[in-house]
């Protein structure tokens, strides 16, 4: 019974985070003109339908994901495809100006980010408090410590922080650089930019494990005022949403950058461990559950954003060139960036099912 609560959640999810990616999709081809036949959520038979002006609005049978089935848009081989001979050429995708089929592309990316704004708003909101952050400005060094023997002073700004796995980020609050450092595996020397007094410095530091708290110190104090926390209220939540969402944007960016400065691929999860993720959010509740599909919404529209032609990134990459070189890219050369994104993506997804799988089996 646990492991069908666990899959309709995960459904659930999935569901959620797609049909919405795709109504960004919906709103802003009706927007430009763009005839869509259907609007569905989930896939497979349909179960319940209801016909607009011209677009049907379906739920079908599986419930792991959904699609908007636009007028000319051939790249979408596995959605419903539309009859576009008595369909004028305009209200097709391609048949509309580059700059409005960009937005439309954009569209799913944006409203991935909505959504992830929504929820971080409304759980801020219900918890009635928020941590606001100062910039990671360093108050003191510890005698001794590692930061001191690198070279570290107080008043330095943290502006960049990497590991040797390739995993970096650049800091602009205190809260960013706790939430990364928290992520060091204890492998190798921490490669550390600083601003001091307008002058950026590099430093080498080797953090030191502290037994009884559990962590890696390097001896850096931070001022008392670093994280302060805030009444929160109908006004102000939306702004802390915001800026909460716009936080786990830029973490969620700088590790999918570090993968192609030769991160280990290790952490990468598919859908075995999102679902196992999920699995364990129903454990902990509703608040955690409702923040993994504003962290995985995210992370779709990140995904999304890549500049592979099987993405929205991708495809908007392919109208850019168009603008540039003035016509379309022939339609063997389309056919060829989408086949080879398609065996990228199709690698990947085999290599994270069998990482997801290593790790079910090795944490037994």
């Amino acid at each position: 019974m646990e492991i069908v609560k666990n899959l309709l959640l995960f459904a659930l999810l999935l569901s959620i985070i797609v049909s919405v990616h795709e109504f960004g999709h919906l709103v802003a081809a009706k927007i430009f003109g763009v005839y869509c036949k259907e609007y569905s959520i989930g896939m497979g038979p349909k179960i319940l339908s209801k016909k607009g002006k011209e677009t049907e609005y379906c739920i079908r049978a599986l419930p792991v994901g959904g699609f908007v089935a636009m007028a000319g848009d051939t790249d979408n081989q596995l959605e419903t495809s539309v009859d576009t001979t008595e369909i004028p050429y305009e209200r097709t995708l391609p048949g509309i100006a580059v700059w409005k089929r960009i937005i439309v592309m954009l569209a799913g990316i944006f409203m991935n980010l909505i959504l992830a704004i929504l929820i971080y708003s409304l759980l801020i909101l219900h918890n009635g408090q928020y941590v606001v952050s100062s910039k990671p400005e360093i108050v003191s060094v510890v005698e001794g410590s590692p930061a001191e023997k690198a070279g570290i002073q107080e008043g330095d700004i943290v502006t960049h922080i990497g590991f040797s796995n390739g995993l970096s980020i650049s800091p602009e609050s205190y809260r960013e650089l706790i939430s990364f450092t928290g992520t060091y595996d204890g492998n190798g020397p921490w490669i550390v930019k600083v601003d001091r007094n307008g002058e950026t410095i590099q430093l080498e530091i080797s953090p030191e494990y502290l037994e009884e708290e559990n962590r890696y110190l390097i001896g850096i104090a931070f001022s008392d005022k670093a994280l302060q926390t805030v009444d929160v209220n109908l006004f102000n939540c939306w702004k802390f949403g915001i800026e909460y969402a716009v936080f786990i944007v830029r973490l969620t960016w700088s590790s999918f950058l570090s993968l192609f400065k030769g991160m280990n691929l290790s952490s990468v999860s598919g859908p075995i461990g999102i679902y196992s993720t999920v699995s364990e959010a129903a454990i902990l509740g509703i608040d955690y559950y409702v923040q993994l599909i504003a962290l995985i919404s995210i992370n779709v529209g990140i995904v999304n954003a890549l500049p592979l032609p099987i993405f929205d990134g991708g495809r908007v990459l392919l109208a850019l060139i168009e603008l540039i070189i003035r016509k379309p890219l022939s339609k063997k050369a389309q056919d060829f960036v989408m086949t080879a994104s398609l065996i990228v993506l199709l690698l990947l997804f085999f290599f994270v099912t069998y990482n997801d799988i290593s790790k079910l089996i090795g944490g037994r």
